[in-house]
């Protein structure tokens, strides 16, 4: 989708249309969750501090998140999606992958139900949304980012090997911040220059990840379309109205997020062995510590008692903290097995400040 809850708010609000708009909270310490195309020209992305967007528009219109909505559209969506087929694997509220291989309406170019299904979306629900198709996963992700907004691209296996050539690295699943610099030490800038690796020589300086990474340089990719898919962690976190350091404010924060956390684990059965705190210091470092039982983790006494044994092991070096989070993970093999791919929403949703 495009700009999915920013798209939503402008149609819901004809007062917001054609105006710079962001999804979020303008608090000093809030974070875009989501632009519109209006609020991107003007260098506004989503994670962007509230407080920047705002310099970066003075104008910028804030709407407050309404997940409900955007959960109740996105079963429209993919009430739309089971017309045509159901290999579905969401990726979030937002955005899935679809096997139409063989698809319910035998339709023969899987280009003709991508158009049919932007045609619906926009004619049932009036947004608009962008299509990527093409012989694997990596390839449709990467065509669907080409011509937004209300696009539709085809990635043919005769052209990809030259439009993966093209492509920044930044553009290919898996790279974030920390790979991208990576690679730009290591002089590879674009898929030009990955396709000119070796596998051996990109397994050496990224591990596992080298072995996707020469196989994306060969437009291969062998993962499949899974209408399920694990879920590997719960967590929640809060970021502060200010900076704190006492650490019996900082025991009291962990005490409100893990009665939030016994709560999100009840309502995904999420079963796991592994507990995490998470710490943002003022300084924007992130720190965080772990612990592994035998036994599954699920209420908030243990959580308690845990992130402050864990706390005892940071060292602040004299910061204070701004964010504080706690997550379960490491699950279950059952839990692997059984969990539908799609994220509950409430488990997304950001904390308000306090």
């Amino acid at each position: 989708m495009d700009a999915f809850f920013a798209s939503v708010e402008q149609r819901d609000f004809p007062e917001y249309r054609g105006k710079p708009l962001v999804v979020g909270y303008s608090h000093p310490r809030g974070v875009v969750a989501a632009a519109s195309y209006e609020a991107r020209k003007f260098g506004i992305r989503s994670a962007l501090p509230s407080k920047r967007a705002a310099r970066l528009c003075p104008h910028l219109i804030f709407a407050a998140p309404r997940f409900d909505v955007y959960k109740s559209v996105s079963q429209q969506i993919r009430k739309i999606f089971r017309e045509y087929t159901d290999i579905i694997e969401p990726l979030s509220l937002d955005e899935a992958f679809l096997d139409v291989t063989e698809n319910k309406p035998g339709i023969k170019y899987a280009q003709d139900i991508a158009k049919e299904i932007k045609q619906k979306i926009y004619s049932e629900l009036n947004l608009t949304a962008s299509a990527g198709v093409s012989y694997n996963k990596f390839l449709a992700k990467v065509a669907s980012d080409i011509q937004k907004p209300n696009g539709l691209t085809v990635i043919h296996p005769k052209r990809a090997l030259e439009v993966i050539s093209r492509l920044p690295i930044e553009a290919f699943w898996g790279v974030g911040k920390v790979t991208s610099r990576r690679m730009h030490e290591l002089g590879i800038m674009s898929g030009k220059e990955l396709q000119e690796k070796s596998k051996s020589f990109l397994v050496k300086h990224f591990g596992k990840m080298g072995y996707l990474f020469a196989e994306f340089a060969k437009g291969e990719d062998h993962r499949v379309v899974e209408p399920y898919r694990e879920r590997l962690s719960v967590g929640c976190e809060r970021t502060f109205e200010s900076d704190i350091s006492d650490k019996n404010e900082i025991y009291d924060k962990f005490k409100l997020l893990a009665h939030e956390l016994e709560k999100r684990i009840e309502r995904s059965h999420f079963q796991g062995h592994t507990f995490s705190i998470k710490l943002k210091r003022d300084d924007f470092k992130v720190i965080s510590r772990s612990i592994t039982i035998e036994d599954t983790f699920r209420f908030a006494d243990d959580f308690i008692s845990y992130s402050k044994e864990l706390f005892e092991l940071v060292n602040l070096e004299n910061h204070g903290i701004r964010l504080a989070g706690l997550s379960v993970s490491n699950p279950e093999e059952k839990e692997k097995e059984l969990q539908n791919t799609f994220i509950d929403p409430q488990l997304l949703i950001p904390y308000e400040q306090f």
